[in-house]
């Protein structure tokens, strides 16, 4: 029956938004399968151990946006420390390695943050950084309720004028780098304060200027690591579905989504490449969204046929992200010269953003990341052996860069990561202390995840690939089927997948006309989530009100005041010198 209440539902893929909107809708009632082709769960927030005894985060690892994770395990009733989630603070939050040897100490404390300010731009520098942090922050409470907690289904929401009245205010026409110039006089202070547009896999001169909301969440709530790995978060949610009666099915690669109905566009259940049918009322896809269109819908069929292959083609031609070369090293001794998150800035940094994100390749002086997850947790390595990863930002795969050409191009990184390092630091013979390598890079990201050109972070964020220009969560042409992952609405990284896993969701249920188990996004006011266990607020001591005597009414007073003795001056001046008056010392 057409207005008959779904029951079950399939999901494809067990990364984060898989695992996180499977719960959500076993909670509202429906029989869940979750459907993953790799015999372990989490996707790329995954990890894996090595043969010594290492363990190693194959995708994230630092936990940024802590909220958004506390709001989505209050939506189960449920805390992070209640599901045994252990978050460890990672201080400093990076050091970061410049060629002449000089090191910027980045952390949430301001003193500290101060002196390493002042250290390049004096205190006019450090007032400067201030003022960024308050822009920064603006960034991040009006995309928190703009945008991580509203969904875009169509281009007219971007003419709404409760949506464009505070969405001036993320300055998204300009780029990242040519805001950060306004704050930060120094080229060096410029690149501390623009490289984390390499979370979002683009490059800070073209990346929006709302994402300084990346750096300023770092700096105000911290880096953060789950003990045990990124993948204890997604695991504590897998069991959370798992107590609500979600079923999850490894090594089961799905070929086909199935579609009927009477008018042959309704998803109706999924083909397994063994061959296996499985019916389902929805289908919610998080495989790769570009690869799903291209693979997994069915283009050969004559009522949806049509839709779905120009839709798949132009997916394939938009701008994607970046994609990686990712060394997991397990060395025969600690390197204390490290800390927890390292960053290796190169000298020619808008060079080394143009080879990625304009030739598709590797730098030839490359920026990159080194994480040393011992450090925060010892139980990621062996007594006295530091666990160490190494990303190296480059293109995805090209017609000028295709899979054969990157075994010269991994060989390469690896020999100017390990040079860069000893080089920065004073380390010597770092090749001789690493006992196991494992490596991804963009053939294997396509390989092992299904990921359209290798691109780890799905589809750019540029500024006509986001909001309504995202692709949607509801499919194209296909009825029942929806999407969550990186490349839908809200964009990639686990915080913001998390946060469209709870969109998604209740975009299912309000077309299905289900009830929201949960504080529906419409009533969402703010991280009241962050603020659990706060139990004495509330009372008069607590009521926020903004005075009516404010240095906003100082100002408008004192441009009053100015305003009305310009006037005296005026009025008062020609008349007192047509009479020959002036002031002597008598008339005071």
């Amino acid at each position: 029956m057409a207005n008959e209440k779904p029951r079950s539902a399939i999901v494809i893929g067990a990364g984060a938004g898989g695992i996180a909107i499977s719960a959500r809708l076993a909670k509202a009632g429906l029989n869940v399968t979750v459907l993953e082709k790799n015999d372990f769960t989490g996707g790329r927030c995954s990890i894996f151990r090595s043969k010594a005894g290492f363990r190693f985060d194959q995708g994230p690892s630092l936990l940024l946006l802590p909220n958004l994770f506390r709001e989505t395990f209050a939506d189960f009733g449920t805390t992070l420390e209640a599901e045994g989630v252990e978050l460890l603070q990672c201080f400093p939050n990076y050091d970061i390695w410049f060629s002449d040897g000089a090191v910027f100490r980045s952390s949430t404390d301001t003193a500290a943050m101060k002196r390493e300010i002042e250290k390049w731009e004096g205190p006019d520098g450090f007032q400067r950084y201030l003022a960024w942090l308050a822009e920064a922050h603006g960034h991040y409470e009006i995309s928190l309720q703009h945008v991580l907690h509203r969904n875009f289904t169509n281009h007219a929401q971007l003419a709404n004028p409760t949506f464009v009245a505070p969405t001036i205010a993320l300055h998204p026409l300009e780029s990242i780098w040519s805001r950060t110039t306004r704050y930060f006089w120094s080229d060096r202070l410029r690149r501390v304060f623009t490289f984390a547009t390499m979370y979002m896999g683009m490059s800070p001169y073209d990346a929006p200027s709302t994402y300084s909301l990346l750096q300023y969440t770092e700096l105000a709530e911290g880096i953060w690591y789950p003990k045990g790995g990124f993948q204890t978060v997604l695991a504590a949610l897998e069991r959370i579905g798992g107590r609500l009666g979600v079923q999850y099915r490894l090594n089961t690669p799905v070929s086909k989504v199935l579609t009927g109905g009477l008018d042959g566009k309704t998803a109706t259940g999924v083909l397994l490449e063994s061959g296996e049918k499985l019916e389902a009322d929805l289908v919610i896809v998080n495989a790769d969204l570009v690869y799903a269109y291209n693979n997994l819908f069915p283009q050969e069929n004559k009522s949806v046929g049509p839709t779905i292959t120009s839709y798949a083609q132009d997916l394939s031609k938009r701008e994607a992200s970046c994609s990686s070369i990712s060394f997991y090293w397990s060395f025969s001794k600690k390197i204390p010269e490290l800390g927890t998150h390292n960053i290796f800035l190169a000298d020619e940094y808008k060079e080394s953003f143009d080879a990625i994100f304009k030739r598709h390749t590797l730098p030839s002086d490359p920026s990159f990341y080194v994480n040393v997850p011992s450090r925060v947790d010892p139980t990621a390595a062996p007594p006295d052996k530091d666990a160490v990863i190494c990303l190296i930002p480059v293109g995805h795969l090209s017609n000028t860069h295709p899979a054969s050409s990157w075994p010269s191009l991994v060989a390469a990184a690896k020999k100017a990561v390990l040079a860069t390092v000893e080089k920065r630091t004073g380390l010597t013979n770092l090749e001789s202390l690493i006992m196991e390598e494992t490596i991804n890079s963009p053939p294997e990201w396509q390989k092992k995840f299904n990921l359209d050109r290798g691109a780890i972070l799905g589809l750019s964020h540029s500024f006509f690939n986001v909001l309504s220009f995202r692709p949607r969560t509801r499919a194209e042409g296909v009825k029942n089927a929806y999407f969550v992952g990186a490349s839908t609405h809200p964009g990639t990284g686990v915080p913001i997948v998390l946060a469209g896993a709870k969109i998604t969701a209740e975009q299912i249920l309000g077309d299905k006309k289900m009830e929201v188990p949960w504080e529906p996004l419409k009533q969402w006011r703010g991280d009241v989530k962050a603020k659990q266990g706060n139990n004495k607020r509330g009372g008069a001591l607590d009521l926020v009100r903004k005075p009516l005597w404010t240095d906003d009414w100082n100002l408008f007073l004192w441009a009053i005041i100015g305003f009305l003795f310009t006037v005296v001056v005026y009025l008062s001046g020609p008349a007192a010198y047509s009479t020959g008056a002036r002031f002597v010392g008598g008339d005071w």
